[in-house]
């Protein structure tokens, strides 16, 4: 959507990924979407910063190995990028700490660990998900930590900019 907030506004709209369709969040398109073209030039006419000054660069980035050093990556320079093999349990996710038990593999999937806690004596990883904020708790979920569970500890990046 083209409102001003940003320069090159995402191209797909918001859908209902992985729930029940509703108002905010209609069906998803089947098939796949046609990778957008890259430009170097703001797309929003609304936007007010030039495209140049709208780029941030990151001063490094690196690897993360260990449940130790990912809580304290988190709490010193805040949430972290990773990956993780889904299974078909994941997709029903509502609440709770996650633990695959059964069902297929589906992929990996791209996202951000935002802290960690313990949840009735269970060590969990909290993890922002990109599917919609209706999806899990509120966008989000719980997962195993600490026995690199569906590898989401082996697939951890951060960077400081």
């Amino acid at each position: 959507m083209k409102d001003g907030s940003t320069c090159n506004p995402y191209p797909f709209a918001a859908c209902a990924h992985h729930v029940d369709p509703t108002d905010g969040y209609p069906a998803c398109a089947d098939g796949e979407f046609a990778t957008p073209k890259c430009t170097e030039e703001c797309i929003d006419d609304k936007y007010k910063t030039k495209y140049a000054d709208d780029k941030v660069k990151a001063k490094s980035s690196y690897s993360i190995k260990g449940e130790d050093k990912i809580m304290k990556e988190i709490s010193t320079n805040g949430p972290v990028t990773a990956a993780f093999n889904v299974y078909e349990d994941f997709v029903s996710y509502s609440t709770g700490v996650y633990q695959h038990t059964t069902g297929n593999y589906l992929g990996g999937h791209a996202i951000e660990i935002v802290g960690y806690g313990e949840e009735k004596g269970i060590k969990y990883w909290k993890v922002k998900n990109s599917w919609n904020p209706s999806w899990g708790d509120g966008g989000f979920f719980k997962i195993l930590r600490g026995s690199n569970h569906c590898n989401i500890e082996s697939q951890v990046s951060a960077g400081l900019v």
